[in-house]
């Protein structure tokens, strides 16, 4: 998703940073577009840096572009924060003395206005006028909040978090998703399986994909609740997270949400968990020289959840070392025939291929094939996971569960 971020003149554009890399860490392409008095608060490079950009306030530069109109034309979400009272007048009243205001003009895209300033401006009765008037025009408004402001003064005026300012600014572009009015529920991690009280088995993932794959669907317009095995990376905003740490744990969690409208299995499950752990830390001498490990077989929580019944559609994944493309494939459609799941996501791991941050590729298999091929980063590997699923989800009807969920918010 193309994202313009404006940022206006106030002590609250250092913020606007922070917005801007959780935003371009997302996947999203993100252009910033700066006030000439934000550019005192805030350096030009940082913005280029973060927004991996160029970064311009002059409507008269790349006029042979026309970047003045093309940027908002080709803009999917515009963010202003800080939206400062000048600047909140300005679009109130369709001035465009800058390329923020022609931006914004040439736009239709949803508008989402972070207002910062001093409590005795933010309560003005001109300041109220123009807000009003842009909200009746289509505009999101997040905050302002309570808190410090600038020169020693409380009260309301601060900025939003960026964090809250991004989460809003995403839910107000989800809203017509393709996954809009469903529920996900999406696992990520790697399962832990103690050994004693200090030690465990375990793998590399650090669940990036899995928290991947919930922003999307959250950005999709889904209502996604993730389920987090002993993640590695934040959790993204936007989503209710349920932390577990060992695979009795996440089967628990995951039938106890599986009538979900999507289920996506994208944990590394431990295959077994050792049996009879210790109540205190084996020593090495109580242990010896050749300790031997006795190991059960833990459930397997795909298949039980493909199989058990259900009106949701369950994804699958299928992390493998086969070098060979024709093999990896063939794997694949195995697992999915065993496990039962409606979607397979395969992808290669190594030593240094699979885990982290680091770009990937994945197929997506049903019974008939691929119906899905993505490399890349992994935020823009989820969003083609995500699109296979809604297409393949579109036509079913939203559960039960997702149903309810819809009924009870609107009361």
């Amino acid at each position: 998703m193309r994202v313009v971020v404006g940022i206006s003149g106030g002590i609250a554009a250092y913020k606007a940073a922070l917005a801007i890399r959780e935003l371009v860490q997302a996947g999203h392409d993100v252009h910033v577009v700066p006030t000439a008095s934000a550019l005192r608060f805030i350096g030009r490079p940082t913005l280029e840096a973060l927004s991996r950009n160029p970064v311009t306030d002059e409507v008269f530069d790349d006029v042979a572009a026309v970047r003045h109109v093309a940027l908002g034309q080709s803009a999917d979400l515009i963010v202003v924060l800080p939206a400062t009272a000048n600047t909140l007048a300005k679009l109130a009243t369709g001035l465009a003395d800058d390329l923020l205001g022609t931006t914004v003009l040439a736009s239709r895209a949803p508008l989402v206005l972070a207002p910062a300033m001093h409590t005795e401006m933010w309560e003005q009765p001109a300041v109220q006028a123009n807000v009003r008037t842009l909200v009746e025009r289509g505009a999101t408004v997040v905050g302002p909040v309570e808190g410090s402001l600038t020169g020693g003064d409380t009260g309301l005026g601060r900025m939003a978090e960026p964090t809250e300012v991004v989460a809003a600014a995403l839910a107000r572009v989800a809203g017509a998703g393709s996954l809009a009015g469903r529920s996900v529920v999406v696992s990520a991690g790697g399962t832990r399986e103690p050994i004693d009280p200090v030690r465990f088995l375990g793998n590399r993932s650090s669940g990036a994909m899995g928290v991947a794959l919930a922003s999307a669907a959250r950005d999709a317009g889904a209502t996604v609740t993730l389920v987090g095995a002993n993640l590695h990376v934040p959790a993204p905003h936007g989503v209710t997270t349920v932390e577990v740490e060992t695979t009795a744990q996440l089967r628990e969690r995951m039938l106890e949400l599986g009538d979900a409208d999507v289920v996506v299995m994208a944990a590394a499950v431990a295959d077994y968990r050792v049996d009879g752990v210790s109540d205190a830390k084996r020593t090495k001498e109580a242990w010896g020289e050749t300790p031997t490990l006795t190991l059960a077989l833990n459930p397997d929580i795909l298949a039980e959840l493909s199989r058990r019944p259900r009106s949701g559609l369950v994804v699958g994944f299928a992390a493998e070392t086969e070098a060979d493309d024709a093999a990896l494939l063939q794997r694949g459609r195995d697992k999915l025939a065993r496990k039962g799941a409606d979607l397979l996501v395969v992808n290669r791991v190594g030593h240094d291929e699979g885990f982290g941050h680091v770009d990937t590729r994945v197929r997506v298999l049903d019974g008939s094939g691929v119906v899905a091929d993505a490399a890349g980063s992994k935020a823009s590997v989820a969003r083609a996971i995500i699109d296979a699923v809604a297409q393949r989800l579109a036509a079913r009807p939203a559960s039960t569960a997702s149903s309810l969920t819809a009924s009870q918010e609107r009361q």
